[in-house]
């Protein structure tokens, strides 16, 4: 008789992996309203209401980064250490439970598990899930060590900060760039930093790490050297992720060169850096360094497209995936070629894989499309704006042209309802459709249908 392992174990009980992911994230988010009521919470001293608490803790767990009150003033120390607390937590949360899934399909289908294990598995024991965990915390919290070491030296040399004041801000925002929240203790986010670049790229590189994955960190910090050994996860994030932070480097250079609102006034050097960090943060960083409201309507559009597309797999970042586009990208031009096989290097890509990426973005569209309606219908304002707003929270990307704090109640509930969907919705859609794959016993007689 065939010994049931662990991970079998954890498959059978759980079939749908949406209702364990989707009740851990509630429960996490109802228990960071309760403390953001709190009188002590805020700097009035006066409870918070129950949807603005909703709300901040929902960005903040969905490591999201909208507001509807402006976290420096609004929140007491208490409340920011909160909403810090909550971006950790929902970072490794997001991390640990994604990578867990890729390891348990590892088992269940047969493939190589590159995250922790270095050999063939079969199964999935108690010490692989520790040593798992273990990983994907040592790697977050060394990440936001790192970054904090510099954000905290560059407040106090730069700008002559206490060393408890400049560690507290140095923290707050590594942990909030690691984990591509988005959060910042200053009214315009970033943008008293645009030409300070201790500042700005020690954010943006924590960003791009958090937004790469552990499964894909993890591979390149093994085999960096030999790129031909790399698995197909690591080779599209990373050749698509550089080619869309590139890519968008010089579109928003070409467009926002001139712009006397965004970065026109900018020297050369600092207009290049603007343009990098505003290139990093539609991935899921959520800071700006720009006035995101005074940005031509042509890089709006380009931000739109780069906030949908989103981070890595497995990461803190949200979206759809650099995978998933990736892999469509692939698709495309395989059909294209009229190629009956779609192949990623030197791999063939499994057709439950790619109805799988299809699925994913035709989901993450009709979701983008629903909320952006009724958002019109809620609010005043223009079509590319409320679009913005509805994609960033999809995305949980944080990015706001500023409207978000100015809509109704009704507004607020719906933008907090698609954070939490946006985030829990592309992991766990994407684990339970593989989880969900079995083999039809039988084939129906083929029909050939006109499309297009």
């Amino acid at each position: 008789m065939r010994r049931r392992t662990w991970g079998s174990v954890f498959l059978d009980r759980f079939h749908h992996p949406t209702q364990v992911v989707a009740t851990g994230f509630g429960v996490t988010i109802l228990l960071g309203s309760v403390l953001l009521t709190l009188p002590m919470a805020t700097t009035t001293g006066e409870p918070a209401d129950w949807v603005t608490a909703l709300f901040t803790a929902t960005s903040a767990v969905c490591v999201t980064g909208l507001v509807v009150v402006d976290t420096a003033t609004h929140w007491s120390v208490f409340g920011e250490v909160v909403i810090a607390g909550l971006i950790q937590v929902g970072g490794l949360g997001i991390m640990t439970l994604a990578t867990l899934f890729t390891v348990l399909l590892a088992g269940r289908l047969g493939l190589r598990a590159r995250i922790a294990l270095q050999t063939e598995t079969k199964s999935l024991s108690m010490s692989d899930v520790r040593r798992v965990v273990r990983n994907v915390v040592l790697f977050a919290l060394a990440g936001e060590a790192i970054t904090a070491v510099f954000l905290t030296a560059r407040f106090m040399i730069g700008y002559d900060e206490p060393f408890g004041e400049a560690l507290y801000l140095g923290g707050f925002h590594a942990i909030s760039a690691f984990n591509n929240a988005g959060f910042a203790l200053w009214p315009d986010n970033l943008m008293g930093f645009v030409s300070d670049p201790w500042i700005c790229l020690p954010i943006a590189i924590a960003v791009v790490t958090g937004g790469l994955g552990f499964p894909v960190v993890f591979e390149l910090a093994r085999s960096w050297r030999h790129p031909r050994r790399w698995s197909v996860l690591t080779r599209v994030t990373v050749g698509v992720s550089a080619i869309l932070i590139v890519g968008a480097t010089l579109i928003y250079l070409a467009t926002e060169w001139n712009n006397a609102r965004t970065m026109g006034p900018l020297d050369d050097p600092d207009k290049l850096m603007a343009s990098f960090f505003a290139a990093v943060m539609p991935r899921s960083g959520g800071f700006n360094t720009v006035d995101i409201a005074a940005m031509n309507p042509s890089s709006m559009l380009v931000t739109d497209v780069l906030m949908f597309i989103g981070g890595g797999s497995a990461s803190t970042a949200g979206g759809i995936k650099v995978t998933t586009f990736g892999l469509l990208a692939f698709i495309i031009w395989a059909e294209l070629r009229g190629e009956n096989r779609v192949n990623v290097g030197h791999r063939r890509l499994a057709e439950a894989t790619q109805r799988q990426a299809v699925t994913i973005t035709l989901v993450g569209v009709a979701l983008v499309t629903i909320s952006t309606y009724v958002l019109l219908v809620l609010t005043p304002y223009s079509l590319d704006r409320v679009l913005f707003e509805v994609i960033s929270a999809f995305a949980t990307n944080g990015l706001s042209t500023g409207i978000t704090a100015d809509t109704s109640m009704a507004a607020h509930v719906l933008l907090a309802v698609l954070m939490f969907v946006g985030r829990i919705g592309p992991l766990t859609l994407g684990s339970a459709l593989a989880l969900k794959e079995r083999t039809r016993r039988f084939e129906l007689p083929e029909e050939r249908v006109i499309v297009g």
